[in-house]
């Protein structure tokens, strides 16, 4: 039931959201010449995958997980997308896909080895990454691995549909910071 909601919000988000995603790009296109974030990812049974955000950060910034970034490497314009939400839209292309689900755990960097043991000995891995989960809602980022890990196992064992539409309604209604660059996010 939940792979098939995934993929009708998924639809129905990019069908009725393209054109403020069309303006997103063409702004960002702007702030910073290249308004799409590509990155591999870590995503179910540890394949990767290539997650798609709108840029937030300059074009030069190192690849690096969002708690180890320079605060001074966010744009004004990703600064509004990160405080908005709004850079993850692009992601409902990889919920379409079947690479991420609209809920679980977000997907890490295969540098992030700790928090990629922690999941694996957990069974998180078994699991299609998410845009957003009780993690994300409780302002727990990636600079805790065990937390995190932790965080996303009890997520993904208590997961019902009921707890699918909290965490999407948290998250639209801006509750929890997310993962967050260290300063003034």
């Amino acid at each position: 039931m939940i792979r098939f909601l995934d993929i009708l919000f998924a639809m129905l988000g990019l069908t009725f959201g393209s054109p403020l995603l069309l303006v997103i790009y063409f702004v960002g296109f702007y702030d910073n010449g290249s308004p799409l974030f590509r990155q591999a990812r870590v995503g179910r049974f540890k394949k990767s995958f290539t997650l798609v955000k709108f840029r937030t950060m300059k074009v030069d910034t190192a690849s690096v997980a969002t708690h180890l970034a320079s605060h001074a490497s966010i744009t004004p314009f990703g600064r509004f997308l990160r405080r908005t939400k709004l850079d993850e839209l692009p992601q409902l292309w990889n919920v379409l896909k079947g690479e991420m689900s609209l809920v679980g755990p977000r997907p890490c960097l295969f540098n992030q080895e700790e928090l990629i043991a922690e999941r694996e000995a957990l069974g998180v891995l078994n699991a299609r990454p998410g845009i957003t989960g009780l993690a994300q809602v409780n302002s727990i980022d990636m600079s805790t691995p065990r937390k995190l890990a932790e965080t996303d196992a009890r997520m993904l064992i208590n997961l019902t549909l009921s707890a699918y539409f909290k965490y999407i309604l948290m998250t639209i209604t801006g509750k929890g910071a997310g993962d967050r660059v260290p300063g003034r996010d």
